[in-house]
């Protein structure tokens, strides 16, 4: 495993210094996604700067719990179907599949 690099950082004005094992360019993608959020609360009307990150940061928190529900949900159903599909074939004779 790599050890952690350190990475500087731009976000809205400030300069951050992050210790990662993420590479470099996933950070400052993650960093421009935040920045573009921001960037649209405050085209729509946002002026405050740090009410405009506030608000990005829970639209993105909503989005990760949302997909987390998703992926449970996805996941259930598949563990329901394959249980189904174990029933169904043993209740079908064994020269139907």
């Amino acid at each position: 495993m790599s050890e952690p690099a350190r990475v500087e950082l731009n976000v809205l004005g400030e300069t951050l210094m992050l210790r990662s094992k993420a590479a470099p360019e996933h950070l400052r993608a993650l960093a421009a996604f935040l920045e573009e959020r921001v960037g649209e609360l405050e085209r729509g009307g946002v002026r405050d700067r740090r009410r405009a990150l506030i608000m990005a940061a829970l639209d993105i928190t909503d989005e990760l719990f949302r997909a987390r529900e998703d992926t449970t949900r996805d996941t259930d159903l598949a563990d329901r179907l394959g249980a189904l599909r174990a029933e169904l074939e043993r209740a079908t004779p064994s020269d139907l599949h």
